[in-house]
């Protein structure tokens, strides 16, 4: 049995590495583009050719109600956690089930308690999260609850003052997260998408939005323009990352041409960043949806060791 948001080091002390995992998140979604096996053959993964300890994947605490209340309505709230399908449901486009409410609940707890991980220990690596398409007032793109709005406003409500940024490199426009945050400074969003695609689009504090079919090296030198002004000039207190796996050439919903290398070197841009920056950095894994969901694992995969190696980061 996993453990519940054990004790974690000092800050003094060298990074450990510690995983935010639950089995509940492979909840039975039905027929469905979004591969939620994902989540288990990541873990053993890591646990098989990393040699991560079982012990150091930590099962979360689900978010309370008030939690949610940070980031979401309470009429949307009612909605979701009664089953009800509302104009401010159905567009989730996943089905609405109390395994899949608890599911998404518990979600958002881990992405809060990366947060804590991070801000005692350099980093918190979240195997989950990422959901951000939702709105305050409703669900969207396989999104129920904005996790990353959550955290953040937990933060900011604990930590008066603290500057935040997103560092959101899924395929898709994180729109919820970017509407959420459009009229707070200390929340620098950064998007770097695929333009013509899924959602219709808000404004982040920066969108380097590329043509399809765009590759390595537009993706590398957008990817970069984000970094520039949302760790080197912003200069965030930490940082929340979206790795997403699907702007993968080999994806099924959209265009882009970034090859796995590609996306290996976006992970050691914005980790390394973070890493010689001194600042705490919050992962979380976002979209993915290749044809092969090995390839997605695999993406995920070489996050979690490009974290391992950028951090210097040993096991408990």
């Amino acid at each position: 049995m996993r453990e519940k948001h054990a004790h974690v080091p000092c800050k003094n002390l060298p990074p450990i590495a510690y995983f935010v995992y639950s089995d509940q998140y492979s909840f039975n979604i039905g027929t469905h583009v979004f591969p939620v096996e994902k989540y288990p053959r990541l873990r053993e993964r890591l646990i098989k050719e990393l040699k991560i300890p079982k012990s150091s994947f930590i099962e979360p605490k689900p978010a309370t109600i008030e939690e949610l209340r940070l980031a979401h309505t309470q009429k949307y709230i009612n909605d979701f956690v009664n089953l009800k399908w509302t104009d401010r449901t159905i567009r989730s486009e996943v089905p609405l089930t109390r395994e899949i409410v608890d599911a998404f609940i518990l979600s958002v707890g881990g992405t809060i308690f990366a947060s804590e991980l991070a801000l005692k220990n350099s980093c918190g690596f979240h195997i989950g999260g990422g959901w951000h398409h939702a709105f305050p007032d409703w669900a969207e793109g396989f999104c129920y609850l904005n996790d990353t709005a959550i955290a953040i406003r937990k933060l900011q409500k604990e930590k008066p003052g603290i500057k935040i940024s997103v560092i959101d490199c899924d395929l898709h426009q994180g729109n919820g997260t970017a509407f959420i945050f459009s009229d707070d400074p200390s929340v620098f969003t950064f998007s770097i998408h695929q333009e013509n695609l899924y959602p219709v689009k808000q404004k982040s504090k920066l969108d380097i939005g590329l043509s399809d079919f765009a590759g390595d090296p537009e993706y590398s030198a957008g990817l970069e323009q984000g970094i520039r002004a949302g760790i080197i000039k912003f200069r965030p207190d930490i940082i929340f990352y979206l790795a997403g796996a699907d702007p993968y050439m080999g994806d099924q919903l959209g265009t882009l041409r970034v090859s796995m290398e590609g996306l290996e070197k976006r992970d050691r841009m914005v980790i390394g960043t973070c890493a010689k920056a001194g600042i705490p950095v919050v992962i979380t894994l976002a979209g993915g949806y290749a044809n092969n969901v090995s390839d997605t694992v695999q993406i995920h995969f070489n996050t979690a060791r490009v974290m391992l190696e950028e951090l210097s980061i040993m096991s408990p």
